[in-house]
């Protein structure tokens, strides 16, 4: 088998695995201290005991509060096929109480297929979701109601967190209220009377630590020896991929992730875009992959701006840092222009423009903001005599002339500070 075509498959089965939120959080499903295995014993006991129960997920977004509720439904789902009806609804969307009801209606009619009428009041929804949980109860049917974006619907008068938590307390209804939520303080948003009808059950997703990360990085990348793939490849894949693991340089990598953001769906972005620069030729995982993954994930809006500038701004910009360099504490675009002119003078390129075509170029970059006028003083004056500065560093500047293809070799000279020196 061809090298190429089993770095295509890896590439393949990796990427497969980083977009499988059942894979990436199965290791979840061995501990009995993560909140999957809380949760999931949670709704699993309101199933069997025919209680009712509600709960509250709370935790940054992207921690994997979707990805555990998905999973624990997964499974129960096997486990008990015929006791268990789910509806979901998002405060993003069914914050309104009229729609959050006729939503539940609408998916209630769906899942016990019941024609829906969509000409039916709110009151006449409501009396339907009441009966409806009767219903389920005594025909000991568990409907589980996961609600997104939970802060939301503890906006306003919470006529439907009312209505769920109080049709809830009778003895025949069987119920779960799961709520999913990035503010920490979403339970303290509910008013007395629905308050008191709630459990105060609370599952905190709290960042991932340093081995945390490591842990799930090796779990996502190592591969299982029954793969598909070579059993030679694998063995020398895994084996590279472990040295790669305890050298310093990736702790770094990963505390570089920490401190921008610790959450899995970042994690799983970071490894996405590590996989992609996989070396194909080989078919293994570098540490350049990595570097380069984060490389990525650390661009700034600036360098992104820088690159797509033309020659004439690439000069002006060249010709502010000269200035900044000569310690000149005040310039505006006459005195750009002037050095400017220098240049040209000096090297005779053919990089030559009006005077109007580089004042529009001027105005492009004011409009970028990768300049800025140096004080609000002089607003009566002329655009071309208020003060200017840099609002970019040497080192961006730098990497943007080394990463644009249509830079002149002679502005990269300019540059050179120590030519000028």
């Amino acid at each position: 088998m061809a090298a190429a075509s089993v770095a295509s498959q890896a590439q393949a089965v990796l990427r497969a695995r980083l977009c499988d939120p059942g894979f990436v959080h199965s290791a979840l499903r061995s501990s009995p201290d993560t909140n999957y295995s809380k949760l999931k014993y949670l709704v699993a006991s309101s199933i069997s005991e025919a209680c009712n129960n509600s709960v509250l997920l709370l935790g940054p977004r992207g921690c994997g509060k979707a990805a555990v509720v998905d999973m624990v439904l997964e499974d129960l789902k096997k486990e008990h096929p015929d006791a268990i009806s789910v509806i979901r609804l998002n405060g993003m969307l069914h914050s309104d109480d009229n729609c959050a009801t006729k939503e539940i209606a609408r998916q209630l009619c769906l899942e016990h297929q019941l024609s829906f009428s969509k000409m039916a009041s709110s009151d006449d929804n409501t009396e339907f979701i009441i009966d409806m949980l009767r219903e389920c109860g005594l025909a000991h049917k568990t409907i589980l109601f996961i609600l997104e974006e939970f802060d939301l619907f503890a906006q306003g008068k919470q006529r439907l967190l009312y209505s769920l938590l109080d049709a809830m307390q009778s003895l025949t209804s069987q119920a779960v209220v799961i709520g999913l939520s990035c503010r920490l303080d979403a339970d303290q948003l509910l008013e007395k009377r629905v308050r008191s009808r709630f459990s105060h059950r609370k599952l905190l997703f709290v960042p991932s630590s340093l081995d945390d990360i490591k842990r799930l990085v090796e779990h996502l990348l190592i591969m299982a020896k029954d793969s598909s793939l070579p059993a030679k490849y694998i063995t020398d894949y895994n084996s590279r991929l472990t040295n790669i693991f305890s050298d310093k340089k990736f702790k770094g990598i990963l505390n570089s992730l920490m401190d921008a953001d610790a959450t899995t769906s970042n994690i799983l972005r970071f490894l996405f875009r590590t996989v992609s620069y996989m070396d194909m030729e080989s078919g293994f995982l570098s540490m350049e992959s990595f570097l380069n993954a984060l490389s990525a994930m650390q661009r700034q809006p600036k360098m992104d701006s820088l690159q797509d500038l033309s020659i004439l701004e690439l000069y002006i910009l060249v010709c502010m840092h000269r200035l900044e360099d000569k310690e000149q504490s005040s310039y505006n675009f006459t005195s750009i222009m002037k050095e400017y002119r220098s240049i040209q003078d000096a090297y005779k390129t053919s990089d030559k423009y009006a005077s109007t075509v580089c004042f529009r170029a001027f105005e492009h970059l004011l409009d970028r903001e990768l300049i800025s006028f140096g004080d609000i003083r002089g607003r009566n004056q002329a655009l071309e005599y208020r003060p200017v500065k840099l609002l970019i560093s040497s080192r961006e500047l730098a990497q943007s002339l080394k990463l644009n293809t249509t830079c002149p070799a002679v502005l990269q000279k300019l540059f050179d500070r120590e030519r000028y020196m």
